[in-house]
């Protein structure tokens, strides 16, 4: 599944985090552990959104100073109520231990009473220490019998109060499912739906009740039927909510070796929501209408039918559905037949599936069309659409044929299915999902209007369609076991992605949006709050929140590594043979390192290398230090923590990795010679190269950003690289380049350098002009810019604006106001103008505005520069008549691209009441989709006026943000992380933590909430460490 991008580039999060406890600042309090606080009612803290908007406003440049001040403003922030705590704590305390003279005279004890109490105490200590070194037992008349300290498991209560026979949240392995025949008829005038489903199932052990998954589902009817007999029988259905599990009571016991089939019937409603079996809302020449659609992964298939909703319960699928004349049904396998019912209803039957997952079953019901296309080996492809956007939907069929034909011949496996629909759905929360033989994606992901998308728009659309297309191997022909190792979905569908674009379409020249994504998760993965890539989940909220840039990104990340280091060959046969031996199985990670053991001239141990990056948290800081005399360079490696060790009290730093470096020298400089680029395994704490060629003067590690992990360089070695980039930066790639500038603001981030040294590295950059070295300065500075903005140091933030222009200026004033170039310089282009226009560089806010008023005349996109139309329309929004001409234009509008660049415009307002009416239409799904919400509050929390107000608006809704988004989804992910990323202040701090802490289920989000937390002390250690620096600098 590809979470859906909530920046303007098609980075794909992923998003969010899991299973270690927040390590504290000791100045910060944590609700959940400091029992003199853990007491506090809700209803003795009030959150006052625009008081509190109005103290961290009255901060200003002065930001608290000391203990009390912070104790103090925090006080005042949450109502008083720890002061008051504490006060009442001292007078009640000060009653009991009075220096005050008692009214009783004062007299000392006599020895008798000295004696006596003395020989209570020994008697005291005699019995104390007898009982604690008697063995652990319980006396009965019969003596001494030791207790049983066996854990038992408890057994919960079913709904009708029996007692369920089942107690884990995983499903027991005593019976598994062969195939379901499913039967549905989703009626979208009411809104609900009937089904049937038959479950043929495979005794593994002897039991007396099935155990499977059911959650919102009215069971009507159940019976089983043995194979052996064929005549069925009732059975009594018991149900534990709380596990979305259901039970089947049978009685003889169910024998090892034997066949059944479970029958039921039920009804449900379909989902207000996202996920399950949901309806969407559409317009059809002006006309509402109703369509049903699923989304499953991870957990949602239990809520339309009846099942095993596990990865490892693989099943093969019958489906069939009743449908109204005017619609049609799709499926994931082709139709075999069309039947009529009766009263004006058709079945549609669809053919056997291969064995697959449950969470990858899919069906649709509506008035859809689509155009259609085989590929060269026969696979019937179609793009589906509701009808009004029939004309966007050619690209995305001509880019399906040519990946899937790469796919087969890279992989040397035929697709498996024979057909493959990709449907773009008007509702929608995920980006896209890989459902076999039937993906699904947002229309703004697949559909695409030549006519006014940009170069950005064509991209979003391709990387959407290669990455949802490797899954159909990565993840559905072999699917991990559970979902602790969901990387091997989502990791090798990122890395597929990529690595067909650039074979297929390399004049989309995706090495930019590689970067962007890779350099998000190390900058997720340099959290103490992050994660193993296979990490231990267990609940619905961990698995959701495994969906992150860690599992996709960071996933993607290492393949890359390792597919440097062994060379394109070796790696391609490895992941050949990883899919032929496991095909329509599950795995785990380390059967996808024993298959890459077996592929020829392998060399190294894969298996010991990778279960370094896999198995632990984190990625590596690599200190180089260049020894010119001795002709050695000496290496160390330890875990690289953005926020400070004292802000980490309880993190661990033994972590080692096995890093597969990459390093060229002064002696031999050309990335194209092979000879050049030398490699090297680092394994321990610390070691040494010795070079061969005489008088190396410099070392550049991490050839063009292929390795997982970041470098610092000693003084001299720094100052030489520095110089370089000078006076010869073409002597590094684009790529390097980008990663010296990108490992110099995190170094700087975490302390281990000053901003003054970054500083002067950048300086270079009056002389650059290449995309990716550009665009990851311009990242850097403008975070550094608006986190200070925040501060209200309006001074400081100004002096960062001259900087930027000074450095950039000259590239500004060279870009026109069109689409011409290659993509390089077209993303080029649209990066440096979109920054000059936030900043307000003038010349720039004068085109864009006369462009604007252009398109107001015309009305008409097409009369824009499509790459920059999300610019111009910016620009137009900061005023309150282009602002509500956007938005009149917005419902019009039939391309999901267009609207995308108009819902970020406005979205940017700097008008507090238009930023508040879209946030509550989107929440309300009246014109803007509710889909578009988490999109909006992350895009509206970069503004002055917005991070406040998103804040208050995610603590006033958030009961019915909840109900939208499933818990621990990408979406509540972003609206968690992106909505607190600007503060910087330890109230801001204090505040977000005993919000989300106050909930109900405080363990809920902790994961989630303790990168939050993070975040913001993360910004507070970067104020605390810079500021003053940046201030004399500037």
């Amino acid at each position: 599944m590809e979470p859906h991008s909530q920046s303007e580039q098609a980075q794909l999060p992923r998003n969010m985090i899991e299973n270690s406890m927040f390590e504290e600042d000791p100045e910060i309090v944590d609700l959940s552990k400091d029992s003199r606080l853990h007491p506090l009612e809700p209803d003795e803290v009030e959150y006052e959104p625009r008081s509190s908007r109005l103290l961290v406003r009255g901060l200003g440049e002065h930001d608290l100073d000391d203990d009390e001040e912070d104790y103090e403003s925090s006080a005042r922030l949450l109502g008083m109520s720890f002061m008051n705590r504490s006060s009442n704590y001292r007078n009640n305390m000060s009653g009991a231990y009075s220096h005050e003279p008692s009214s009783g005279s004062c007299s000392l004890p006599t020895g008798r009473t000295f004696l006596v109490g003395a020989f209570v105490v020994v008697i005291i200590l005699s019995i104390a220490m007898v009982v604690y070194f008697l063995p652990r037992c319980t006396f009965t008349k019969e003596g001494c019998h030791k207790k049983n300290t066996t854990l038992t498991l408890v057994y919960p209560l079913a709904t009708n109060g029996q007692v369920f026979p089942w107690p884990k949240l995983r499903l027991p392995n005593a019976v598994v499912p062969v195939h379901y025949d499913l039967s549905l008829h989703p009626n979208l005038t009411t809104l609900n739906f009937t089904g049937s489903v038959h479950i043929s199932l495979l005794i593994m052990e002897d039991t007396n009740n099935i155990t499977l998954h059911s959650s919102g589902l009215e069971i009507i009817t159940a019976t089983i039927t043995p194979e052996a007999t064929g005549h069925p029988k009732n059975v009594q259905v018991l149900e534990y909510p709380p596990h979305q599990q259901i039970a089947i009571k049978v009685h003889p016991m169910l024998s090892k070796g034997e066949k059944y089939t479970l029958n039921l019937k039920y009804s449900a409603n379909l989902s207000d929501g996202f996920s399950g079996f949901y309806k969407g809302i559409y317009k059809d020449k002006n006309e509402t209408r109703i369509m049903a659609a699923t989304q499953f992964e991870p957990f949602a298939a239990r809520t339309a039918f009846p099942c095993f909703d596990e990865p490892a319960f693989k099943a093969t699928f019958g489906i069939s559905i009743i449908r109204e004349a005017d619609h049609i049904s799709l499926s994931n396998m082709p139709k075999n037949t069309t039947t009529s019912v009766g009263n004006g209803l058709y079945q549609d039957t669809f053919t056997k599936s291969v064995k697959m997952s449950s969470y990858l079953v899919a069906f649709i019901v509506g008035n859809l069309t689509s155009i259609s296309q085989n590929t060269p080996s026969g696979t019937l492809v179609s793009v589906y659409a509701v009808p009004d956007k029939v004309d966007q939907m050619k690209y995305a069929l001509e880019t399906t044929v040519k990946l899937l034909k790469f796919y087969e011949s890279f992989l040397n496996i035929s697709y498996s299915l024979k057909k493959l629909d990709l449907m773009a759905l008007p509702d929608f929360e995920a980006g896209a999902m890989e459902n076999w033989g039937l993906v699904t994606f947002r229309e703004v992901t697949l559909l695409y209007k030549e006519e006014t998308a940009s170069i950005m728009d064509k991209q979003i659309v391709t990387h959407m369609i290669a990455h949802e297309l490797a899954h159909q191997w990565f993840g559905n022909l072999v699917t991990m076991e559970w979902w602790n190792d969901l990387w091997l979905n989502e990791g090798f569908a990122s890395f597929m992605e990529f690595y067909s674009l650039d074979k297929v379409f390399p004049e989309l020249q995706v090495d930019k949006y590689l970067s962007n994504t890779r350099l998000k998760a190390m900058e997720e993965d340099s959290l103490n709050s992050s994660h193993p890539l296979s990490n231990p989940v267990e609940t619905l909220e961990q698995i959701g929140e495994m969906f992150d840039f860690i599992s996709y990104q960071k996933g993607a990340s290492i393949l890359l590594m390792l597919k440097d280091f062994l060379n394109e060959t070796v790696f391609q046969q490895g992941i050949r043979q990883y899919l032929k031996e496991h095909e329509y199985q599950n795995t785990k990670t380390e059967d996808l390192w024993n298959s890459m053991t077996k592929a020829e001239s392998i060399g190294v141990n894969v298996k010991e290398m990778m279960e370094t990056w896999t198995l632990q948290t984190g990625f590596p800081l690599v200190t180089v230090k260049l020894d010119t005399a001795a002709n050695k360079i000496h290496l160390s490696q330890e875990r690289f923590l953005r926020l400070s060790r004292s802000h980490n009290l309880t993190s661990t730093y033994n972590s080692l990795w096995h890093i597969p470096l990459t390093y060229i020298t002064s002696s031999c400089v050309d990335y194209k010679q092979p000879k050049c680029i030398k490699k090297w395994i680092l394994k321990n704490k610390t070691d040494t190269i010795d070079l061969k060629d005489p008088s190396v003067t410099w070392v550049k590690f991490n050839i063009n950003r292929n390795g997982f992990y970041i470098v610092d360089y000693d003084d001299s070695t720094s100052e030489k690289l520095i110089g370089l980039l000078r006076t010869n930066p073409k002597a590094f790639s684009d790529q390097d380049r980008a990663g010296l500038i990108n490992n110099a603001f995190m170094l700087a981030s975490s302390g281990k350098i000053s901003i003054k040294k970054v500083l002067n590295m950048i300086s270079y950059l009056k002389h650059e002009t290449s995309t990716i070295p550009v665009t990851e300065a311009l990242q850097q500075l403008n975070n550094i810019y608006l986190l200070v903005q925040k501060r209200g140091n309006l001074t400081l933030s100004n002096r960062i604006k001259d900087y930027m222009f000074d450095i950039f200026g000259h590239l500004i004033d060279q870009q026109t106001w069109s689409n011409n170039g290659s993509v390089s310089e077209r993303q080029l282009r649209s990066s440096l103008l979109a920054m000059a226009c936030n900043l307000n560089y003038e010349i720039c806010v004068q085109n864009a505005t006369n462009l604007f008023n252009k398109w107001m005349n015309s009305s008409d996109l097409s009369v824009l520069p499509s790459d920059l139309t999300m610019t111009i329309l910016t620009v137009g929004a900061h005023t309150v008549e282009g602002w509500k001409f956007i938005c009149q234009m917005y419902n019009r509008l039939q391309s999901e691209g267009d609207k995308r660049k108009m819902l970020t415009a406005m979205a940017r307002t700097n008008n507090a009441e238009h930023l508040i009416w879209l946030l509550y239409n989107s929440l309300h799904h009246d014109m803007i989709r509710t889909q578009d919400l988490p999109y909006i509050l992350a895009t509206s929390s970069k503004s002055l006026v917005g991070y406040l107000l998103a804040w208050d608006f995610v603590k006033e809704n958030w009961d019915e943000l909840i109900k939208k988004f499933m818990a621990g989804s990408y979406p509540i992910q972003t609206i968690v992380t992106e909505t607190t990323s600007q503060f910087s202040t330890k109230v801001h701090l204090l505040e977000v933590q005993t919000f989300y802490f106050a909930l109900h289920d405080k363990n809920l989000y902790l994961g989630l909430v303790q990168k939050a937390l993070e975040s913001i002390s993360l910004n507070i250690q970067w104020m605390e460490n810079n500021l003053k620096t940046l201030e004399m600098q500037l």
